[in-house]
C-alpha cells in the first residue's frame, strides 16, 4: 500500500506514526476491561489484547504492506538523529506504560474475573509490556546520555528483568550470532528447547558480565556500583507497592505480567536471529557484525508499533543508531512477514520449520554444514 510513497512524505508520517498507533492501542485496554464487565463476558474480554496483538495486527500488517524506505544518509539521518521529539516520544511512552500497568493492576483486583479472566488479563498485560517496556527499555539502553540509558533501566525493572540491560549490550551483542550467544537459536532449533537455555543463561550471565566489569574497575561486586542490584531492587519496590495496594493478588499481577513480558521478549530473541551464523575466520575469530546476521522485516504497521525494532539487521550492525534512521537492508536475510505474525508461528514448531527452514538453507547454499555447527569452526567457503 505505501510501498511506492514518496520518502519524504513516509518519513514525516512515520515520525508521527509510533505515538499514533499507540494512542489507539492504549485506550483498548480500559475499553475491554469495561465492555467485559457490561458484558458479562469478562473474562473472554480480558484476553482481548492478546488476541488483538496476535490475531488483528498480523492482518492490518499484511493489507498494509512494507516500507522500504530509508532516510538520506547525508541530510537526514544527522538531522532526525537529533530531533528531540523522537527521543521525547520514546521516554514519553515510558511513563504511558508506567500508568498503565498500575491502571491494569487496579482493573485485576476490581473487576469481578474468574482464573480464566485473571490469566488472560495477566497475559494481555505482560505482552503489551513486552511490546512497551521492553522494547523501548531496549532502545534506551543503547543510548549514552544518562536520563535515556536510566530510563530504560526502570521500564526493564518494571517487567522484573533488568538482567537485560547489562547481558543484552555486553553479551548478546558481542556474541550475537554465534555458539556462545544464548539469544541466538540455532537452525532446526525449536521454540521450546530455546526458551529455557535463554531464560536461565541470560539471567547467570548478566551477573558474570557485571562482576567482571566491576573487577575491571577495581570495584567490589556486591556494592553500591553493581547497577543489578539497584535495578531488582527497583523491581522489588514495585512489587511492594502492589502488594501494598491490592495485597498478595496485587504480588501475584506484578510478577505474572513480569513473566509473560520476558516471555514475549525471548520468543522475538528467537526469530531475530534464528539460524544465522558468524563465519570463523583463518585466525580463529568470528566475522564482525553485519546486517547478514539477524532477520529483518519491513512491515509498516509493526515496525510502527515496535519503534523500528524490526529493522534489526541494522540495529546490530549499528547498535547506536537511533530508531528513527534505523535502514532496511534488501540484501539482509528477510522475514516473510512482520513479528507478530513470526511470534504465532514460533509458537508451532512444525509450521515454524516448515516456513523458515528453506529460508535459511537458501541464505546459505553451499555451506549447509555449517548450519549444525555447535562449537568455533573454521568455515572454508568463500
Amino acid at each position: 500500500m505505501f510501498e511506492n510513497m514518496n520518502a519524504d512524505v513516509m518519513l514525516k508520517m512515520k515520525k508521527y506514526g509510533y505515538l499514533s498507533f499507540w494512542a489507539i492501542m492504549v485506550p483498548l485496554v480500559p475499553f475491554s476491561a469495561y465492555v467485559g464487565v457490561e458484558s458479562g463476558t469478562q473474562d473472554y474480554w480480558a484476553w482481548f489484547m492478546y488476541v488483538f496483538i496476535f490475531g488483528v495486527i498480523p492482518v492490518l500488517d499484511y493489507l498494509i504492506g512494507k516500507d522500504p524506505t530509508n532516510p538520506s544518509e547525508d541530510v537526514q539521518v544527522p538531522t532526525m538523529s537529533e530531533e528531540r521529539f523522537y527521543r521525547v516520544s520514546a521516554i514519553a511512552m515510558g511513563f504511558v506504560w508506567i500508568a498503565v500497568l498500575f491502571y491494569a493492576g487496579h482493573i485485576f483486583m476490581t473487576n469481578d474475573y474468574g482464573l480464566l479472566g485473571k490469566i488472560g488479563w495477566i497475559v494481555s498485560i505482560g505482552t503489551v509490556g513486552g511490546i512497551i517496556a521492553i522494547n523501548l527499555g531496549h532502545e534506551l539502553i543503547h543510548k549514552d546520555p544518562k536520563v535515556e540509558n536510566w530510563m530504560g533501566g526502570l521500564l526493564l525493572s518494571t517487567v522484573t528483568y533488568a538482567g537485560f540491560k547489562v547481558e543484552h549490550v555486553r553479551g548478546h551483542h558481542v556474541h550475537v550470532s554465534t555458539p556462545d550467544d544464548a539469544s541466538s537459536s540455532r537452525y532446526n532449533q525449536s521454540l521450546y528447547n530455546f526458551l529455557p537455555k535463554a531464560f536461565v543463561h541470560n539471567f547467570i550471565n548478566a551477573w558474570s558480565l557485571e562482576k567482571k566489569y566491576l573487577e575491571r574497575k577495581g570495584k567490589k561486586n556486591i556494592s553500591i556500583y553493581n547497577e543489578l542490584i539497584w535495578w531488582y531492587s527497583i523491581s522489588a519496590l514495585f512489587a511492594v507497592t502492589f502488594g501494598l495496594l491490592w495485597g498478595w493478588m496485587g504480588v501475584v499481577f506484578f510478577l505474572g505480567q513480569s513473566f509473560f513480558a520476558a516471555l514475549a521478549l525471548e520468543i522475538i530473541n528467537y526469530i531475530e536471529h534464528y539460524g544465522l551464523h558468524r563465519r570463523v575466520n583463518e585466525k580463529g575469530r568470528f566475522e564482525r557484525v553485519t546486517p547478514a546476521h539477524s532477520w529483518n522485516s519491513n512491515y509498516l504497521l509493526t515496525n510502527l508499533a515496535l519503534f523500528q525494532l524490526q529493522r534489526h539487521s541494522d540495529h546490530h550492525a549499528y547498535a547506536k543508531r537511533r530508531y528513527q534512521v534505523l535502514r532496511h537492508y534488501e540484501e539482509s536475510p528477510q522475514l516473510p512477514a512482520g513479528y507478530a505474525t513470526m511470534y504465532v508461528l514460533a509458537m508451532i514448531p512444525p509450521l515454524w520449520k516448515k516456513v523458515m527452514n528453506p529460508r535459511v538453507e537458501a541464505y546459505y547454499e553451499g555451506e549447509l554444514d555449517q548450519l549444525f555447527r555447535d562449537s568455533k569452526r573454521v568455515n572454508n567457503i568463500a
